[in-house]
């Protein structure tokens, strides 16, 4: 099968920036993806995590089944990724049950429509989840964009897109879109704020 494919080795300049800013051009990616909405602490955003992993861990198992996906090759599961907005502009940022997202979780390039559905309907019936029934396939293309890791709480990300929007405010660039994007790195069920680790992406465009 290959050499495997480990996203903080073959991806790294996406997965691993570095602590400050920088521009990048992010081609178009496959995901596996689930829209939600409210406080990402709450019932419905683990849940919707929850089914987004156990899609993911289908495909990647799927070598050890009778049906190998044609063009079948050895990879890690690919962080969680989540694209947030606010339902509600007039409310303050802090007003976390006004979020509106999608998360989603990179996947392999074999991954047809065909192969999604098989997948899905085995991990209906293997773990049942409500949230399995919202989970789509698509590509994303987020084009020019400016970067950085955010290491502390999720509550500190204001002061490191202060600092990215400084450094496009220096360097020529200005932000396109009011959603932003984050991967999550670490697991904040094992991680203390503090140590947690966060890309965190908006579009920009030269100016």
């Amino acid at each position: 099968m290959g050499d495997k494919i480990e996203y903080k080795k073959t991806y790294k300049n996406i997965y691993l920036p570095k602590t400050t800013p920088v521009v990048i051009e992010i081609p178009t990616i496959p995901y596996i993806m689930i829209n939600g909405t409210g406080d990402p602490n709450g019932e419905d955003f683990a849940k919707a995590t929850e089914a987004l992993y156990s899609l993911s861990y289908a495909v990647k198992m799927s070598y050890k089944s009778k049906d190998v996906p044609e063009g079948y090759y050895e990879y890690t599961v690919f962080p969680l990724e989540g694209i947030w907005d606010l339902i509600d502009k007039s409310k303050p940022i802090k007003d976390k049950s006004n979020y509106k997202y999608t998360i989603m979780i990179r996947q392999p390039d074999f991954l047809t429509n065909e192969l999604f559905e098989r997948f899905l309907e085995q991990t209906k019936k293997k773990k049942p989840n409500p949230f399995l029934d919202m989970a789509e396939i698509g590509e994303m293309t987020d084009g020019l964009c400016c970067q950085m890791l955010h290491i502390g709480s999720y509550d500190d990300e204001p002061e490191s897109f202060a600092k990215m929007q400084l450094y496009c405010e220096d360097n020529g660039y200005i932000c396109t879109s009011k959603t932003h994007r984050e991967i999550y790195l670490s697991d904040p069920r094992k991680t203390e704020s503090a140590k947690l680790k966060t890309v965190l992406r908006f579009l920009v465009k030269a100016l």
